[in-house]
């Protein structure tokens, strides 16, 4: 049987901090968000990547941090320092701790220090390593271990720095597919997630040139919103929801391949959101349960991919 894997960026208001018009519903929702999806996982028995950003795991901070490299940039601007008492959009020890104390098993993986974009075209290679350096430190002193890691904004760079700071794999970016390109007009949206029986691809994990597993994603779960999402499902059920369950049914039928759901706990604003994040785990929980499929973490799908050429 094949398997399905969902990561979480978790990033609260870090995920926006350089964006001048900011989500604000997004943010004020998302520490709630963040408990509430922990205990849908716990209801249905699913394991999860959860990449955090390092940040979150601070007691406190004065909103500066000069000993980074991109504090010189003006990058920490938006930081108001402080400690999670005071600023709960910017620290979240206490939720990851409901992770880590959750009933399920989860996985805590890394989404950078500081939420920078890997992108060598607008950072340097000292930044990249501090945001990876201090996020080691972090997990030390807390005693936690990363090794799974998300690129903020899937944007993918500086690779071969992971090996240094214990990291084992990345989430990749989705394989091209009829639905990848820009859609500006909610009726091309709606045609192009709902014609067809085309599911979402599956992707078949590998070990990269820097002796990473690259486990690449297959559906973000919130890629319809907005105006295209309230058109779509007005013409019957939500289409991305219809997309989740075609990739899990081909999973189901492919010994080798990966269904890699992706979705931040911002997105989780309305009951409608959460509503089909529950649809989603409980049809994975159903087809795992008839042993259609199996459910795994970005770490155990290392652990395989490594582990695969020394028994063949």
């Amino acid at each position: 049987m094949g398997s399905v894997v969902i990561s979480i960026d978790t990033e609260l208001a870090w995920g926006f901090h350089d964006q001048a018009d900011r989500p604000t519903s997004r943010i004020r929702s998302a520490r709630n968000a963040w408990q509430r999806a922990v205990d849908v996982f716990d209801r249905y028995s699913i394991p999860a990547t959860w990449a955090v950003v390092g940040h979150l795991l601070l007691d406190e901070c004065q909103g500066t941090h000069p000993d980074h490299p991109a504090s010189d940039t003006g990058w920490f601007e938006s930081d108001p320092g402080g400690s999670e008492a005071t600023n709960e959009r910017w620290f979240g020890s206490t939720l990851i701790e409901a992770i880590d104390e959750a009933d399920t098993d989860h996985e805590l993986g890394c989404h950078s220090f500081s939420h920078v974009l890997f992108d060598s075209d607008q950072i340097t290679t000292e930044i990249a390593e501090a945001e990876l350096q201090q996020c080691e430190a972090i997990a030390r002193e807390h005693n936690l271990s990363f090794s799974s890691f998300v690129f903020p904004r899937n944007i993918i760079g500086f690779r071969e720095l992971l090996p240094k700071y214990g990291f084992r794999a990345y989430r990749g970016r989705s394989p091209n597919r009829w639905h990848d390109e820009s859609l500006i007009y909610p009726v091309a949206k709606f045609t192009n997630y709902t014609v067809g029986n085309t599911p979402p691809p599956l992707v078949h994990p590998e070990v990269d040139e820097h002796g990473l597993v690259n486990i690449p994603a297959s559906l973000d779960l919130f890629s319809l919103e907005g105006t295209a999402r309230r058109f779509a499902c007005s013409f019957g059920e939500d289409p991305v929801l219809r997309q989740a369950k075609m990739g899990i049914d081909a999973a189901a039928t492919d010994q080798s391949g990966v269904f890699h759901i992706w979705l931040h706990p911002n997105n989780l604003v309305r009951d409608a959101d959460f509503d089909r994040l529950q649809r989603v785990l409980s049809y994975i929980a159903d087809q795992r349960d008839r042993g259609q499929i199996a459910v795994e973490t970005m770490a155990d799908v290392t652990d395989r991919t490594v582990a695969q050429p020394l028994s063949q």
